[in-house]
């Protein structure tokens, strides 16, 4: 058999082996849909259940989590379907509070992780930021995926999902800048600030600019594939574009969700088109969802988290406190204003601020010569594992609790 006849036969089985690694995650993730229904249980628990279950049979698809898989494939339909449903108006009315929670909260929550692990973990510094920011975001994946699991409605879940998107941007575009310091670069307080108005701007433009050519084609046809294909252009390419620049894909493709779904454009866009397009990224946000809860679960499984587990239960206290004190004090802020938020509602924020795929993908984006390296990857480990089991686990019984899911009884 010829060379080219080999190589060609090989890619041939690669591809065979793909599909059928891909099948059976999907199986299993529908076996597991049905079981949490059935149990219920938050369904990215079970997945992740699952997936450390799969990663201790020895037949069962081996997939490796990496920071591309994550950012490039499964990251954009989430973060465009989460955004294309929210209401832009009512977004708009609380933009003052959903920033300051964005930005304020995650630059509180980072320093205060990034100072707790330095003096009483004894990590150097750079290593304390740079596990500080990427661990300070709240995930959209888990935050988004356990909220609407639990039928929660009105301003609480808009605060929680907006907060949960924009606030990566933050985390995404601060890491950026720490990682680079760790790196050797310097930079003093007028180049940072350059460059996280350029990267944040950047990725705003890029989104705004693939909605709208994606929209403008749109127009031009009444075919419902079409408009569809469009839409899932405008989330890949707004993150390709963003990122191929330098500048932030998540914001980018927050903004091109939220332009499809609520600018005048999205009118040209025809009834039956809109109709597919909510069954078609329904759909893709369940296989996102799936297959990151999925890779977590047998990634977690792979971890020696016993070797990191002093730092990992200090971090995990940290940035529980962090959190704590990113919520009260910006919510504080607002008290005496229309914007006002109740203190169960920030009970809830607080609690209700899990990580996930997010921490894991710029976790796994760092370079090996980052002093700690494989700390910092197994105690984001345990962060996320905490997240999702413990937060994850309780979050539905305290939204019950709080009358906050619909046909709950209000506590008096």
């Amino acid at each position: 058999m010829s060379r080219t006849a080999l190589r060609k036969a090989g890619h041939a089985v690669t591809m065979e082996a793909h599909v059928q690694t891909v099948t059976m995650l999907l199986l299993v993730a529908a076996v597991v849909a049905l079981l949490t229904r059935r149990l219920r249980l938050p369904y990215s628990v079970g997945l992740v259940a699952a997936g450390i279950v799969l990663a201790a049979i020895p037949a069962a698809p081996k997939v490796v989590l990496t920071k591309d898989l994550l950012f490039y494939a499964l990251l954009p339909p989430l973060l465009f379907e989460a955004a294309f449903h929210i209401p832009w108006e009512e977004m708009r009315r609380n933009s003052s509070l959903i920033a300051v929670l964005a930005t304020l909260g995650v630059m509180l929550s980072a320093g205060l992780t990034a100072a707790g692990m330095h003096y009483l973990v004894h990590w150097q510094w750079i290593t304390a930021l740079v596990f500080g920011v990427l661990i300070a975001a709240t995930d959209p994946v888990s935050v988004i995926a356990t909220f609407k699991e639990a039928g929660t409605r009105g301003r609480l879940r808009l605060l929680i999902e907006s907060e949960s998107l924009l606030n990566d941007g933050t985390a995404a575009v601060a890491f950026g800048v720490v990682v680079a310091i760790a790196s050797g670069q310097r930079f003093d307080a007028a180049q940072i600030a350059v460059r996280l108005l350029t990267t944040v701007g950047g990725g705003i433009l890029c989104g705004g600019i693939v909605a709208t050519l994606a929209l403008l084609l749109a127009g031009r046809t009444t075919d419902h594939l079409v408009e569809t294909a469009m839409t899932t252009i405008a989330a890949y390419g707004s993150f390709l574009l963003a990122g191929h620049f330098g500048f932030s894909g998540v914001l980018a493709t927050i903004t091109a969700g939220l332009l499809i779904r609520n600018s005048r454009w999205a009118n040209t866009i025809s009834p039956r088109g809109k109709e597919a397009i909510l069954t078609f990224w329904e759909y893709a946000a369940f296989l996102a969802n799936s297959f990151v809860f999925l890779l977590i679960g047998m990634h977690e499984a792979s971890q020696n988290l016993l070797a990191v587990w002093l730092p990992a239960v200090v971090a995990i206290a940290l940035v529980t406190l962090a959190r704590a004190a990113a919520i009260y004090p910006c919510c504080l802020l607002f008290v005496r204003s229309s914007l006002r938020v109740s203190a169960k509602h920030q009970h809830i924020l607080f609690w209700g601020g899990l990580r996930g795929a997010l921490a894991l993908a710029l976790a796994l984006s760092l370079s090996a010569d980052v002093p700690l390296y494989e700390s910092v990857i197994g105690v984001s480990f345990a962060v996320v594992a905490f997240s999702i089991f413990v937060q994850g686990l309780t979050i539905s019984p305290l939204l019950r609790r709080m009358g906050e899911i619909p046909g709950a009884r209000r506590e008096k």
